[in-house]
């Protein structure tokens, strides 16, 4: 990350092509931590004297698919890391991997900020363009990744969709954080993914707002007065007590921890919550959109 005057930045644009082509997400090909496993992969199975297809058998993979994760071309699910490692005797050199090989299927400008997610004591969110990645249902996050231009692969779309749904075991999580979302309700009437897709999404916010510890508002479009228009973000508190907030657009992310700055949109996100329908009546808002779709 390079330090900015306010915060962090992250840019993603030098890994954008490997990611868009599919062939290793955020990472050029050859190079990275896909890659670094995918050579102790192949070194490992050689030193076995197994082919391909034997450990393939073993594991309940094709050849095809061990020779991508040796050639760093796709990133191989964390049980296929520990299966690995029981199988070749590995010892735990590649169950070593396991954390950072996970982390390279998040875009690049995300990884830092999935890394704070996954360890937060307190999310709180605001939301202008499509339901949070940590509320999404599968089919809507396959939606939203198929919408991305230029085009993503079938591989890279699949992968980003597992990470997603990996993001949200957030939800089950001891001790259990404290989440909160301010969404637009824009974009609860935005059917991505058509209908079918649109009334489980509105299903799955439902069922997440019955957590004790997740809190939904929906932010009306008849609002005249509004805090939240210089856009979405993300404030974040850590066990340690740091509070940070987390701004992306596009494929650059900001990660500010200053306290000026943060201090500044946990104001904002106080009026937002505050311009927002309360909890319930946002329940009721988003079971009268379900009754409508």
């Amino acid at each position: 990350m390079e330090p900015t005057e306010r915060g962090t930045e992250v840019d993603e644009t030098a890994g954008a092509g490997a990611g868009e082509s599919g062939l290793c997400p955020e990472d050029d090909p050859g190079t990275g931590v896909v890659a670094a496993f995918g050579r102790q992969l192949k070194l490992l199975r050689t030193a076995a004297g197994m082919e391909r297809a034997e450990l393939g058998g073993w594991l309940g993979y094709s050849a095809s698919s061990i020779a991508s994760y040796e050639q760093g071309r796709r990133i191989p699910p964390p049980r296929f890391i520990e299966r690995a490692d029981e199988v070749l005797g590995a010892g735990g050199v590649l169950a070593a991997l396991k954390e950072e090989v996970a982390r390279a299927q998040y875009p690049a400008f995300f990884r830092d900020a999935a890394k704070l997610e996954a360890e937060a004591v307190e999310l709180h969110i605001y939301d202008t363009h499509v339901i949070n990645g940590l509320l999404q249902t599968e089919e809507y996050a396959r939606a939203v990744f198929r919408m991305r231009r230029p085009p993503l692969d079938e591989d890279t779309i699949e992968q980003r969709v597992a990470a997603r749904m990996v993001r949200q075991e957030i939800f089950a999580r001891k001790p259990l954080p404290t989440l909160s979302f301010v969404i637009e309700e824009s974009v609860l009437t935005r059917p991505i993914g058509g209908r079918e897709v649109t009334r489980g999404q509105l299903e799955q916010l439902l069922l997440y707002a019955q957590h004790r510890n997740v809190e939904i508002q929906v932010m009306p479009q008849d609002r005249e007065e509004h805090g939240g228009l210089a856009g979405p973000f993300t404030l974040i508190e850590t066990r340690e007590g740091r509070r940070m907030a987390y701004v992306e657009v596009q494929r650059h992310s900001r990660l500010y921890t200053d306290r000026e700055t943060v201090r500044e949109m946990e104001v904002q996100y106080g009026i937002l919550r505050a311009q927002a329908l309360p909890p319930r009546e946002s329940l009721t808002f988003v079971e009268k959109l379900l009754g409508e779709t």
